[in-house]
Order: C-alpha cells, then sequence, then structure tokens
C-alpha cells in the first residue's frame, strides 16, 4: 500500500501535520525501508481516523490527536528497537544484533544478558588474532587440579608451554567454538522474541 498525505484546507493544520510525519519518518530511520513504512501507513492511518471521527476544527483537531499519540521520538523508540532487534536475527550480522541488542537495553534484563553473550564472543575472536601474534603465550593451558588457562598466560619463569593442550588446533577450534555460539546465542534471541510476542 502506498503512503498518501492526508489532505487539510488549513494551511497551518498541513503545515502541523508534514511537521508530525517529518519527525515519524526521522524516528524509524535507522529500519529497514520496508518497517518504515509498515510503522509510517500504521501512523498515518491513526491520524486519518482520529481526524476523520473529530468534530473541531482542522488544527485543534490535529493538536489533540497529536497530543494523544505522543511525542514520535518518545513513543516509537521502543517500537523500532524491536523491529530492529527482528530485523538482526533474521540476517544474523552480528554487528547490526549488537547495535539492536543496545536500543534494547532498556527493554528488559534478558536483552542485557544478550548484550553480554554477544560480547564474549569478540573474546573468541580476540584470542585468536592474539595466538597468531603471540603463539608462545596464548593458547589452552592444562594440567589436572593445578593449571586451567583459556587465553593468554603472563611470562614467568615457569614454562607453561609443555601444558598447551590444543597447539595448532587452537584457531580451528577457537573459531568453530565462536561460530557455534554465535548461532546458539542467535537463536536463543529469535527464540525469546517469539515466546515474548506470544
Amino acid at each position: 500500500m502506498k503512503f498518501q498525505e492526508i489532505t487539510f484546507t488549513d494551511t497551518n493544520a498541513k503545515r502541523l501535520y508534514k511537521d508530525y510525519i517529518g519527525r515519524v519518518k526521522h524516528a524509524v530511520k535507522d529500519l529497514s525501508k520496508e518497517n518504515q513504512h509498515e510503522t509510517l501507513l500504521e501512523i498515518n492511518s491513526h491520524i486519518y481516523e482520529a481526524f476523520s471521527l473529530s468534530k473541531s476544527n482542522e488544527v485543534e483537531s490535529l493538536l489533540d490527536i497529536f497530543d494523544k499519540l505522543g511525542r514520535p521520538e518518545i513513543f516509537l523508540k521502543e517500537l523500532v528497537a524491536e523491529k530492529k532487534l527482528e530485523e538482526a536475527t533474521r540476517t544474523f550480522n552480528p554487528l547490526k544484533i549488537i547495535k539492536a541488542l543496545l536500543l534494547n537495553i532498556t527493554n528488559g534484563i534478558s536483552y542485557i544478558i544478550f548484550l553480554l553473550l554477544y560480547l564474549s564472543l569478540f573474546s573468541f575472536v580476540f584470542l585468536i588474532f592474539a595466538k597468531i601474534f603471540d603463539p608462545e603465550n596464548v593458547g589452552f593451558f592444562y594440567r589436572n587440579n593445578d593449571i586451567f588457562v583459556l587465553g593468554k598466560i603472563s611470562s614467568s619463569s615457569i614454562n607453561y608451554q609443555q601444558y598447551e593442550q590444543l597447539g595448532n588446533w587452537f584457531i580451528p577450534v577457537m573459531t568453530v567454538s565462536a561460530f557455534i555460539l554465535f548461532v546458539i546465542i542467535t537463536f536463543l534471541l529469535k527464540l525469546s522474541k517469539r515466546l515474548k510476542n506470544k
């Protein structure tokens, strides 16, 4: 369905309407074109229906409608954050997911947990690069009841290299682990969104 502006006879009403629609467009600019269009149609439809039921003049009617709707920058914030998260989980793009989670941080503790889980994925990526640049001190060092280090050990007089468990397999194991964790977390995020919407 194509967006169609509501027509007004009063030029002040026309200006008020265009200003409000402009603010709506600005509030949803981070969404995909499809979601922007859908949100704009929904709000425009609401304005049209409320306007057609109003008995007062155009300017007063619009002011009442906008007062009831509220400021688009505020009431659309949660909707934009939710739709952005939906878009991000469909694409499996980690940067988009983190940006969407940051937008949703005020919407509950579960989003904070998911954000922390995604950020922990970057530790795997960091370890992969650290292993390339410092292969002697980065790895999975383990000795029963004594040493358990997944990461970087500080250089000391003790030679930990003998306790390295993965050796040349460290980078492939970290890469596969990061990918599997990423898919699991994204799947759980999609599932939590679905359960929340029911």
